[in-house]
């Protein structure tokens, strides 16, 4: 089994990467041995590259405050993981950031989850992480699979994301605050 140095130094190395390293862009992702909670995303916003600190931006504090837990809980217990699906910004596309980069998440999520034996529950925030994990077993819509994120427990919680432009969403979809957000929290606090 590959060490966490040598993965990231692995991903550095990657001829796919080699933009990034050039201008000394290193990825972001968190793995700890003991984490018992994955967040597995799209990639990090172009803030959390630039500050390299993941989810560090409103989306963050909303997703905190979905998870019920502080900054220093989400940052410092060592008990939670992120795994995006790409760990580099993708750029701005017409109608919010680019998707991750296809086959990514393939080469670098098995040896990364290898090292992170103790995780239960993975959030999986937002489509492409549905559908990276979950494939023919989501649902036919985003809000369909949240509403029925019972149906991938105990090992996967899906979720909306928690970015400002789904606001709207979240006014349309009551029931999410209501019920979803309650277990989240629960489960949550139960792993850290």
């Amino acid at each position: 089994m590959q060490t966490a140095s040598e993965i990231f130094n692995a991903i550095m190395a990657d001829p796919q990467n080699a933009a990034y390293t050039a201008a000394g862009i290193k990825p972001l992702y968190k793995i700890d041995p003991a984490a018992r909670l994955l967040i597995i995303s799209q990639a990090p916003s172009r803030n959390a590259q630039e500050t390299e600190s993941f989810w560090n931006d409103p989306s963050g504090d909303r997703l905190r405050d979905w998870m019920g837990v502080t900054r220093e809980e989400f940052y410092e217990t060592g008990r939670i993981g992120i795994l995006p699906l790409d760990f580099y910004y993708p750029g701005k596309g017409k109608s919010g950031d680019l998707p991750p980069r296809k086959g990514f998440a393939e080469k670098w999520h098995a040896p990364l989850l290898k090292l992170m034996p103790h995780a239960e529950l993975a959030l999986l925030i937002g489509q492409y992480a549905q559908h990276y994990y979950l494939g023919k077993r989501r649902q036919r819509t985003l809000t369909a699979t949240v509403q029925h994120y019972q149906d991938y427990l105990p090992q996967y919680f899906p979720l909306v994301h928690p970015s400002p432009l789904n606001y709207g969403w979240m006014k349309k979809n009551p029931w999410f605050e209501a019920s979803v957000v309650p277990d989240l929290r629960r489960r949550v606090r139960a792993l850290i």
